[in-house]
């Protein structure tokens, strides 16, 4: 990760960068919702992209990129990139003609629909796509194909963050402060985040914090490369949060650690909190989460003593049966504490997709209408009614959620449309979601790649990468940015919102579909979301590319936007106060057993994203982490005779895999960790437990019960 200095460059100084021949596009990464400003070097005649250079002038990473960063641009010119559109013929799937695909796809919704109604074709979308394509999705789903069956990927990563900010503070947005405010923060506790690794690009802010006195309290099973830095590292058994929160919320108010003022004029449901936590002690806390005492102490005092301080967590605390009770119970802590609404003290979750905030705003989650309103809402239902142009009858009511659509194909669900994912890899029970997608009578995928997924659909359409096309992204601070392309589609790929703009003509309902840009989608999302919670009307994109990006909400043109929430102490409830809310610790929904004693946790690496589709195919990061490990902790391996290196099967009631061991001291020995970016015979989805969480219905990734076994046979297959 590069450091140079945060400065502003010249013109003088991109020339000198620049060879004759060249330009710059000034844009964001296509990964993470950091969303950090590069550079792209362009030929100016044949519009090949040759490489990046770092942008000073955007506040998030001031010129640094993280290693996906760096190498982001080179799928652009990737010798497996899409070209033509693909028709599956004998069972391969061959170079077709536009007319010849976009035919068989109308013709196939429509005897889908006409034969098992409107509902028996989905949807299934993603949340690395710009705010203009997630809008669109939404309302290609209820008024372009009429069927409630519409979830994104999103559903796996973002949905608990989402339901325990809303039943917490009654708004979901992934911060509620900007991140440059994470340097004024007197005590930082990261929970189930591995932050260096993860979101490279927000250590310098933590850095900065520490530079100021700040201390640190990071709350992992594995001893992470954030967790190496911290003043406290409580390593945590997978699956108890709750029961961690609760027992720092118990000493903090044994301790009179806690701001009396705020809680009365500012929040509700205390009394039941402290009757609750009140048998969660340290010791007792201590034999559920394996954390010891001491450190359960020391962590609560200093979070209770700082003045100012944020709680931030990830898809370690949010993956899990009780994903949103451990959400709002880490919201706790800065409730009981007065740690809101001003710079250095609140709440945030460590986006995970470029567009994990914008994408689950406007209507392509299968509750949900644009601006964050509810598709059950009456009121919310007349309102988008009148801005698309329809009676409210026509806009169906909520469908299935993520994993449930993949469960529901080949039955309630007869065909179905897949942008911008790949569930196959990123899904639980892998195996059965092959099933799944075989089980149906039609699929058609749009993708820029054949991923995993792809290689199953009927009908395979090359859609554009990142850089070819224009629009807006909303990072994690709550930050929408404008994103610039090349005006270029190579070979015959379209850009996708023209396809499903194109698709909805040809069934007849082209004239809710007449957008010529990317902008004229936005102007028409910016009235949608207006008066919603996630309200962008005031955004332009000429203001976005004159203030370097808006935080939303930002309701006027005059408004520039609002950085830093609850500044008033008035929380998005109608009366006005937070919700301290009290939760049991159930533990995760599969535990260990005599048969499969040992708990496997999942998560990323610095090198890949998501399910590994374009990280996998880019030579620099493969090269760096070529294929998937199990990390054991070396009593663990000494028990079952594994040396380092060795082929290792991994098995949990869902299925098996083969890996070779890597034994480090990071890992807790109760527990394993394997990483999830690569497909097939390597997928460790394939052992995952496919329980949901019942309100966000995120599946429970982050920890199942699996058993070990030493083999002498070479590690299955290597997918690169």
């Amino acid at each position: 990760m590069g450091h140079a200095q945060n400065k502003d460059y010249s013109q003088r100084d991109y020339d000198a960068i620049l060879r004759d021949g060249e330009e710059l596009i000034s844009t964001h990464c296509c990964f993470c919702g950091m969303q950090c400003g590069m550079n792209i070097r362009v030929s100016k005649e044949d519009k090949k992209v040759l490489g990046v250079e770092p942008r000073y002038d955007f506040p998030m990473n001031g010129g640094r990129l993280c290693p996906k960063g760096v190498s982001a641009y080179r799928q652009a010119e990737h010798v497996e990139r899409l070209t033509h559109p693909l028709i599956r013929k004998n069972g391969k799937l061959e170079q077709a003609t536009w007319d010849e695909a976009m035919d068989l796809i109308v013709s196939k919704i429509q005897e889908i629909q006409g034969k098992y109604g409107k509902d028996a074709f989905g949807i299934y979308s993603g949340s690395s796509m710009t705010n203009e394509k997630c809008y669109l999705m939404g309302k290609f789903a209820r008024i372009g194909l009429g069927t409630k069956n519409i979830d994104y990927n999103g559903r796996y990563c973002m949905s608990s963050a989402s339901v325990g900010f809303n039943q917490s503070i009654g708004i979901d947005r992934g911060s509620t402060n900007p991140w440059s405010d994470i340097k004024f923060s007197d005590v930082l506790l990261i929970a189930g985040s591995n932050t260096a690794e993860c979101h490279p690009l927000s250590m310098p802010y933590i850095w900065g914090a520490r530079d100021r006195g700040a201390k640190l309290i990071v709350v992992d099973p594995r001893q992470t490369k954030t967790a190496l830095v911290a003043d406290v590292h409580l390593n945590i058994r997978p699956g108890t949060d709750v029961a961690l929160a609760n027992g720092l919320l118990h000493v903090m108010i044994e301790d009179d650690l806690i701001d009396h003022d705020f809680i009365q004029n500012h929040t509700t449901g205390i009394e039941e909190l402290k009757g609750l936590v009140k048998k969660y002690t340290p010791a007792y806390v201590s034999e559920i989460t394996g954390v010891a005492v001491d450190k359960i102490i020391t962590a609560a005092r200093i979070f209770g003593q700082a003045k100012n301080g944020m709680t931030m967590f990830a898809r370690g605390v949010e993956q899990h049966a009780t994903g949103t009770d451990s959400v709002s119970n880490y919201v706790n802590l800065c409730l009981v504490t007065g740690k809101m609404g001003r710079k250095g003290s609140g709440v945030a979750t460590f986006t995970g997709q470029g567009n994990g905030q914008g994408g689950r705003e406007h209507g392509q989650k299968t509750d949900q209408l644009p601006g964050f309103r509810k598709i059950t809402d009456p009121k919310a239902r007349e309102y988008i009614a009148g801005v698309w142009g329809v009676d409210e009858s026509e806009i169906p009511g909520p469908g299935l959620s993520a994993f449930e659509m993949l469960q529901a194909l080949g039955k309630e669900i007869k065909g179905l449309l897949l942008i911008c994912s790949n569930p196959i890899v990123s899904s639980p029970t892998v195996g059965d979601v092959g099933e799944y997608l075989k089980g149906l009578d039609f699929f058609v995928c749009m993708d820029f790649f054949l991923s995993e997924s792809a290689e199953l659909a009927d009908v395979v359409l090359p859609s554009t990468v990142w850089i070819e096309d224009n629009g807006t992204m909303t990072n994690v601070e709550g930050r929408v940015l404008r994103v610039k392309g090349i005006d270029r589609t190579p070979g015959e790929s379209k850009r996708d919102w023209k396809v499903i703009c194109e698709i909805a003509e040809r069934l007849g309902r082209g004239q809710y579909f007449q957008f010529n840009s990317p902008e004229e989608i936005f102007n028409e999302l910016r009235v949608a979301s207006k008066g919603g919670t996630a309200d962008y009307y005031g955004i332009t994109y000429e203001k976005l590319d004159k203030m370097q990006g808006v935080f939303w909400p930002c309701p006027t043109e005059e408004s520039q936007g609002l950085p830093r929430l609850f500044e008033d102490l008035k929380f998005n409830f109608p009366d006005g106060k937070a919700r301290i809310l009290a939760f049991e610790h159930k533990g995760p929904n599969e535990k260990t057993s005599k048969e499969y004693p040992i708990i496997l946790s999942t998560g990323r690496v610095v090198f890949h994203y998501l399910s590994g589709n374009q990280t996998r195919r880019i030579e620099a990061l493969r090269n760096l982490c070529p294929d998937p490990y199990v990390e054991i902790h070396p009593n663990l391996a000494k028990k079952y005779n594994i040396a380092q290196g060795e082929p290792v099967k991994v098995s949990s009631p869902r299925g098996s895999i083969e890996l070779p061991a890597r034994i480090t001291k990071i890992t807790r020995e109760d527990m394993v960790f394997v990483p999830y970016h690569w497909g097939k015979s390597l997928a460790i989805n394939h052992l995952t437990n496919p329980a949901l969480e019942p309100k966000s219905k995120i599946p429970e990734f982050k920890v199942c019960a699996v058993k070990l076994e030493k083999i002498s046979s070479h590690v299955g297959e290597k997918h690169g």
